[in-house]
């Protein structure tokens, strides 16, 4: 049996043993130099990418610190109203409470919270700070534990952060300050790991200091500061689309339709409905122990926002869900844009606004 293309074409013989007639050979040729042109263009992308890694911006509204300046813990959380903090010159504690409201643009909801002790580290310092060869102003853990706007759990990224001063060397240039380590995550974030910083923007309100004696409850209601945190976030897993295992490699794109493979034989169409098979897409509702199968009912959504992108625009993402049956194996069905031109397209698809590699199919 040749099971490939290419040891078909090489071979001269059909997937059957037959000897491949001319206009036969004529057709396969040219569909394997479409493919392999295609291949060259995409893998080279996808080399181009580097280690797999994406940015996170993370906006938050109704930042307080409340520090820690009363030495009675009955009084703790108790006046409803603005209540200003008395600042200690060094080594005051606190506690930050933020709300999470958008991740790289789009909509969400979740709480960043930290907890900390104000550090000064001066070369050359005033009295109260400390002296030391680094610039640095607070020392803390962070948590940015991120919701769907409907609530839904994404998942939490943990951190600890010497504060103040310059960025990290290598960090994204978005970032303006902050020396942070992110140590891990949650949920779609499972195992994460990276550094991260805060960026000034237009927008940027600094953080409202306010008395450990204020009530949380009231936060909104009291108001706080506006920040934007810049994450570099380097994953477990990369969301990826799934290709076939031989050579070459095709992605496992097909029409909604009748399940067919697309090929350049078998292209789609703008503004058609296609399913992808991907990998990496992160944890389901209802959720699956590790290793077992997705189940068939109820579908097991992807709880984390999935998007695809089609020659970098954005297409409709009809559903994503585990594959029944299946192993870390997920659908995506998309609509094609309306206006994709003919030609081979670029696809990416991306969950919890981490994207993976292209690849490219065929449109019509």
């Amino acid at each position: 049996m040749k099971d490939t293309l290419w040891e078909q074409i090489f071979l001269g013989e059909d997937s059957d043993g037959t000897e491949i007639k001319e206009e036969t050979m004529i057709r396969k040729l040219r569909t394997f130099a479409l493919i392999a042109s295609c291949l060259v263009v995409y893998s080279q992308a996808a080399f181009s990418q580097g280690v797999p890694s994406t940015v996170l911006q993370i906006d938050v509204e109704n930042f307080v610190r409340y520090v820690e300046d009363i030495s009675d813990p009955s009084k703790f959380a108790t006046n409803p109203n603005v209540t200003p903090a008395s600042v200690p010159k060094n080594f005051g504690a606190f506690i930050a409470i933020a709300d999470i409201v958008a991740v790289n643009g789009q909509p969400a909801k979740g709480t960043f919270s930290t907890r900390g002790r104000v550090v000064n580290l001066r070369p050359a310092p005033n009295p109260g700070e400390a002296i030391a060869d680094t610039n640095r102003n607070v020392e803390e853990d962070m948590r940015f534990e991120i919701l769907n706007v409907d609530g839904t759990a994404v998942g939490t990224i943990v951190g600890l952060e010497v504060g103040g001063g310059p960025p990290p060397p290598g960090a994204p240039l978005a970032v303006t300050q902050g020396n942070n380590a992110l140590v891990g995550g949650t949920g779609a974030f499972f195992g994460a790991r990276g550094f991260f910083g805060q960026a000034v923007t237009s927008q940027s309100v600094p953080s409202r200091m306010a008395s450990m004696a204020e009530d949380p409850a009231n936060r909104r209601r009291n108001g706080g500061g506006k920040a934007r945190m810049v994450l570099q976030v380097i994953p477990m897993e990369l969301p990826q689309i799934v290709v076939n295992a031989g050579f070459p490699q095709i992605p496992l794109v097909m029409h909604l339709g009748d399940s067919s493979l697309l090929t350049a034989y078998n292209p789609a169409s703008a503004a058609e409905t296609l399913r992808l098979l991907a990998t990496g897409l992160g944890p389901t509702k209802p959720g699956v122990d590790p290793g077992q199968p997705f189940p068939a009912s109820p579908v097991a959504a992807v709880n984390s926002p999935v998007t695809v992108t089609v020659n970098g625009k954005s297409a409709t993402v009809v559903a994503a869900a585990g594959v029944p049956g299946a192993v870390g194996r997920y659908y995506v069905d998309f609509q094609v844009p309306s206006d994709t031109a003919k030609g081979y397209a670029s696809i990416q698809v991306s969950a919890a606004w981490i994207q993976g590699s292209a690849v490219g199919i065929p449109i019509q």
